[in-house]
């Protein structure tokens, strides 16, 4: 082997290897393979006040990170070959850390498109991990990680256990509940409104009454409608005005990162998640008449621009598939309105013309259709001609009132050729100026102002953009931890703040008002677009961030008033005679001693008491206390009679061994049971690591030769390796 790439995905591993000979090796590190600790704060800052990140390779990552340096050892050139953004850049400095190099001396190819040109032109022309958009992200990581571990066990000992901040998602949670507050503040407002019917089929609204122009609140009362009513049906009116305009509507422009996500929740029903998800198996791989390959661009981006090449094919295809009259003289060129959008990206668009949806419906699953066609339909329209309509407005005026009569008239379908166009022309009819004309209905109706609506997650995005929060990796998980932490809940599609939630913001804003102030966190955006672009030092931001914080940490242990539930219940605890409170935890509310940790007496609220362990003749293989049978989400399981002195517990039922060898030490393999359902796990943990989510079988990958398993997948049985991820199906 002469050559290793590595990439972050197995399958865009896959991918470009269908694209190079034999003198490549492609190779997937699986994302991040060094990291901040999970289990402590991981940052320490030395005698010169620089902060120095303590990353560690995970113990999932640990069997890649071996193989990455075998690999490494027996390759001539290692090219890092991660996604072209600060996140894949820090990626592929962590890669270079993980197997020994020096990160600058490690040639470094980006592409937008996952495509036999593309590879073999990064190859050509390889640039340098760069160092300024490494330290960005890394700045990134720190701040919040300072944020994560600092703020959130002060939230945790002051309101709630298992509460959380971040920096972005501690701003955006602050605009959901400024919104909720906005609808709970809000107070109706009564207007009227007045439509008539001339001719007996041309509908119009109030325009005008007594020389003035009629708003939309302008009419406040019934008597007000009523007076104008009355006033209208007493008067002779005739057509004082007839305008016919030609108007043009512009295509919209392709589609960046947020705009995708918004299109997709409200045109297909996908979350942000899922469209990401789905994204990413188009960008990264997928059947294709020409073989496997990329059939969009980097889904993660910012950017308007449009490659030359992907110009002028667009517009050679308008050309032969529809006609000269649809293709303006010249390419369209889109600027994005996103604050420090990366300009060096490209917009998402399709990576070949020539792969039409309808060609695409035989090779994609039904959501990678639905989301390539919304991606190729939007690319090709945004290089259309304007669609053309003709406007009509008629005046209808008597002495005291005019109404109007709108029209709309498609004349030239232009890019809604592709994109489709559902509305029916509303027509008026061929009227002279001057004429009297009969007025045959007049009808008013009383209306209430709404309060604003509450954010959708598209809706939600958008704001955040609009605002400078957040990049476009951060939008879809940020909602997502929202959810996860219980912070918000979807109702009808529509996101609601769940109590602990304005809990959590008021402390915020009274003692972090920069962590929720949507200003700071944009402006922190831009200082680590600084960073990335090498204007400024990402110590320094770091130092100016950290100290006065700090600082608020500190004083807010000392100073914030507890803000858990614990209302007196007026009972006394049957153990110690202290007085019993309604608590709240994180499953809801209990009732529980004041007098803890000395008591920990607790009871339900509908006042049963926590049933007691029932005991076993089993004795602890740990300290020799007799185990005891206790009760858990997941059922029942047996516990040392000890706890918390000692910690040991086990299933009831003995594992299920499998016939299978463990493939990394020969072991037995047991079937489990964990926090997460069930896994296949070796016996000799923790000296053999090896473990599996699906159930390991008795057969071979074919292309790396290690132990597949079986699983299903998409309501279809198929193997997989636990090592590079191939597939089959099972016959």
């Amino acid at each position: 082997m002469k050559n290793l790439i590595i990439v972050e995905s197995p399958a865009k591993g896959r991918t470009i290897s269908n694209f190079l000979g034999k003198e490549y090796k492609v190779v997937a590190s699986k994302g991040h393979i060094r990291d901040l600790p999970k289990s402590n704060f991981g940052i320490t800052i030395d005698d010169a006040g620089l902060f120095v990140p303590k990353y560690s390779i995970p113990r999932d990552a640990s069997a890649t990170v071996k193989e990455l340096k075998r690999l490494a050892k027996e390759a001539e050139t290692i090219y890092i070959a991660t996604d072209e953004d600060r996140e894949g850049e820090a990626i592929g400095y962590h890669i270079a850390m993980a197997i020994g190099k020096d990160p600058e001396t490690l040639p470094r190819i980006v592409f937008h498109e996952i495509t036999k040109g593309a590879i073999q032109h990064a190859l050509e022309n390889p640039r340098k991990l760069d160092m300024d958009n490494i330290n960005a992200q890394q700045t990134r990581r720190l701040l919040d990680r300072i944020v994560g571990y600092k703020l959130s066990p002060l939230l945790a000992s002051k309101i709630q256990k298992g509460l959380s901040a971040g920096r972005v998602q501690s701003s955006t949670l602050k605009i959901v509940i400024d919104r909720e507050r906005e609808i709970k503040a809000f107070k109706p407002v009564e207007y009227w409104s007045i439509d008539a019917l001339f001719r007996k089929t041309i509908e119009s609204s109030i325009y005008e009454y007594g020389g003035k122009k009629i708003e939309k609140l302008s009419i406040q009362n019934e008597a007000m409608a009523t007076e104008i009513v009355l006033a209208a049906k007493s008067e002779d009116f005739i057509v004082a005005s007839i305008d016919k305009s030609k108007r043009k509507t512009r295509p919209s422009p392709p589609f960046m990162t947020s705009t995708l996500q918004q299109s997709a929740s409200t045109q297909l029903g996908f979350s942000p998640k899922k469209t990401m998800m789905v994204a990413q198996k188009l960008y990264e791989g997928v059947k294709t008449a020409e073989g496997t390959m990329g059939v969009i661009t980097y889904m993660r981006t910012d950017s308007l621009n449009l490659a030359k090449e992907a110009l002028f094919g667009a517009r050679d295809h308008i050309k032969t598939q529809y006609g000269d009259k649809y293709l303006p003289q010249k390419p369209r060129n889109y600027v994005t309105k996103a604050k420090a959008a990366q300009e060096a990206h490209e917009a998402i668009r399709p990576t070949l013309i020539e792969f039409t949806p309808k060609i695409a419906a035989d090779y994609l699953a039904t959501d990678e259709l639905k989301l390539y066609r919304l991606i190729y339909n939007r690319f090709l329209a945004c290089q259309m001609v304007d669609a053309e309509f003709e406007s009509q407005t008629i005046l209808f005026k008597s002495d005291t009132t005019t109404f109007k009569a709108s029209g709309r008239k498609l004349l030239f379908d232009g890019f809604y050729r592709v994109t489709g166009y559902n509305e029916k022309d509303k027509l008026l009819p061929d009227l002279k100026q001057g004429i009297a004309i009969l007025l045959d209905e007049i009808r008013s109706e009383q209306h209430f102002t709404e309060p604003p609506p509450r954010y959708n997650e598209a809706s939600l995005i958008k704001k955040l953009e609009s605002l400078g929060i957040g990049r476009p990796s951060t939008y879809a998980p940020t909602v997502t931890i929202l959810q996860t932490r219980k912070y918000i809940e979807l109702e009808k599609k529509r996101i609601h703040p769940t109590e602990i939630a304005f809990t959590v913001i008021e402390l915020l804003e009274t003692h972090f008002s920069e962590i929720v102030d949507s200003s700071f966190t944009s402006s922190m955006e831009e200082t680590l677009d600084e960073v990335g672009e090498g204007q400024k030092d990402w110590q320094e931001v770091l130092s100016d961030f950290y100290a006065p914080f700090m600082e608020k940490i500190d004083a807010g242990k000392k100073n914030i008033k507890s803000l858990k539930v614990a209302i007196p219940t007026g009972e006394n605890c049957p153990d110690c005679g202290s007085e019993l409170l309604l608590r709240k935890g994180r499953y809801g509310e209990f009732i529980a001693c004041s007098n803890f940790p000395k008591c920990k007496y607790t009871k339900n609220v509908n006042g049963e008491e926590p049933e007691k362990p029932e005991e076993t003749d089993e004795i602890c293989e740990k300290c020799g206390s007799p185990m005891v049978i206790k009760n858990s989400k997941r059922g029942k399981f047996l516990a040392c009679s000890a706890y918390p002195k000692c910690k040991n517990a086990k299933s009831l039922t003995p594992a299920k061994e499998i016939t299978v060898p463990c493939p990394e030490c020969g072991g037995k393999i047991q079937e489990r049971e964990g926090r997460r359902g069930k896994f296949f796990g070796c016996v000799n943990y923790p000296k053999c690591k090896f473990i599996a989510n699906f159930e390991p079988v008795d057969k071979k990958c074919p292309e790396c030769d290690y132990m597949m398993g079986k699983k299903t997948l998409r309501g279809k049985e198929v193997y997989e390796c636990f090592k590079c991820k191939h597939k089959e199906d099972v016959q």
